[in-house]
C-alpha cells in the first residue's frame, strides 16, 4: 500500500466526521450566507479542530470567496483543502545532518511513545542508518524493558540503566555507546511527567547540558507524542510541554482510530510546532512520514 493510501485509510473517521459535515451544509444551502459559515464553523470544531482553528479557517474562506467572486456552495471543499494545506505549510522531515545525530522523545505515558521510538529505528535502519536507542525514561522499568524488546525487534543496539538512574547519565551513556560504534543516529526515550513540571524541566535541562558538550553542533530533535484519540487535550498537552522543552516536531499516534485528526491543523495553527510523523496503524511501517498535500486531500471526499 503506498504513502497516501495509507494516509487516506488512517484518516477515515476524521474523513467521515468533517466531510460528511461539510458535505451535508453544501447540499442544504443554495448560496454562500453568514449562516453557512456559522454551521460550517461549528463542523470543524465538532471535529476537534479547535475554536481558534475554526475561526481562522473560516476567515480565510471568507477572504478567498470575496476576493473569487465564487456564489456556489459546491466550490467551498476545494478552498477549504487549500487554505487547510496552506495553514500546515511546507513539510519537515526529521533534521539528520550530522554523525551522530540525536533525537530526544517524550511524551506522557501511554501515547504510544515506545512503539513510536521502535518504528522510527527499524525505518532509520531500514534506510541504512547506524541507530543506538538509549533508556532514559528510568522511572518505570516497564519503559526500561519495553524499549529493549523494540530495539530487538528493529535489530538495533540499546543502552540502559537501573530503573531509578538519573535519565541525564543514561543519556551520556548512549552518547558515548554511539560514538565508539560510528553510531549514524542516536535516540533517547525520556519521561514525560507532566504533573510535576518542574522536575521534568530540570530534567530536561540537564539532558540538553549532556548533549551540547558531548555533541557540540550535533542535530538534535526533539519530538513530542501525542495521542491522536484525546483530541484537545493533546492539543493542551503540546502547550504544556512547550513551556519546558524546544520541540521540533510532532509524532501523532493512533491517527487510524479515531474521528479527531483536525487537532493536526490546531496543533500546527495554534502552537507553530510541525506534525512530522503520524501513526496509521499497528504495522512497523505504519509510521508515516507526515505530509500536508495528502492529509487535505484525506480528510475530503
Amino acid at each position: 500500500m503506498g504513502l497516501f493510501s495509507k494516509i487516506r485509510q488512517g484518516l477515515q473517521k476524521t474523513r467521515d466526521s468533517i466531510s460528511s459535515g461539510v458535505n451535508s451544509i453544501i447540499n442544504s444551502f443554495t448560496k454562500i450566507d453568514e449562516e453557512l459559515f456559522e454551521e460550517l464553523e461549528e463542523t470543524l470544531v465538532m471535529s476537534d479542530v479547535g475554536v481558534a482553528t475554526a475561526e481562522e479557517i473560516c476567515g480565510r474562506l471568507r477572504k478567498k470567496i470575496k476576493e473569487t467572486g465564487t456564489t456556489d456552495p459546491a466550490a467551498i471543499k476545494g478552498l477549504m483543502k487549500k487554505i487547510i494545506a496552506d495553514i500546515l505549510g511546507a513539510d519537515e522531515g526529521l533534521c539528520l545532518d550530522t554523525k551522530p545525530s540525536l533525537i530526544l522523545v517524550i511524551g506522557v505515558n501511554g501515547v504510544g511513545k515506545t512503539t513510536s521510538i521502535g518504528k522510527l529505528a527499524a525505518q532509520l535502519k531500514a534506510d541504512g542508518k547506524k541507530v543506538v536507542l538509549g533508556a532514559a525514561d528510568t522511572f518505570r522499568a516497564a519503559a526500561i524493558d519495553q524499549l529493549g524488546i523494540w530495539a530487538d525487534r528493529a535489530g538495533v543496539t540499546m543502552v540502559k540503566s537501573v530503573e531509578g538512574t538519573d535519565p541525564a547519565s543514561v543519556v551520556f551513556d548512549t552518547i558515548a555507546s554511539a560514538k565508539s560504534k560510528g553510531a549514524d543516529v542516536i535516540i533517547c526515550d525520556t519521561a514525560g511527567r507532566l504533573h510535576n513540571k518542574k522536575n521534568l524541566m530540570d530534567e530536561l535541562a540537564k539532558i540538553y547540558r549532556v548533549i551540547g558538550r558531548e555533541l557540540p553542533g550535533a542535530s538534535v530533535e526533539t519530538l513530542l507524542v501525542l495521542d491522536a484519540a484525546t483530541g484537545q487535550n493533546a492539543v493542551n498537552q503540546a502547550k504544556e510541554f512547550k513551556n519546558v522543552a524546544d520541540i521540533t516536531g510532532i509524532i501523532l499516534t493512533k491517527l487510524d482510530g479515531t474521528a479527531k485528526g483536525g487537532i493536526i491543523i490546531a496543533i500546527r495553527n495554534e502552537l507553530g510546532i510541525p506534525v512530522k510523523y503520524v501513526g496509521v496503524g499497528e504495522g512497523i511501517d505504519d509510521l508515516q512520514p507526515f505530509n500536508a498535500a495528502d492529509f487535505a486531500d484525506g480528510i475530503f471526499e
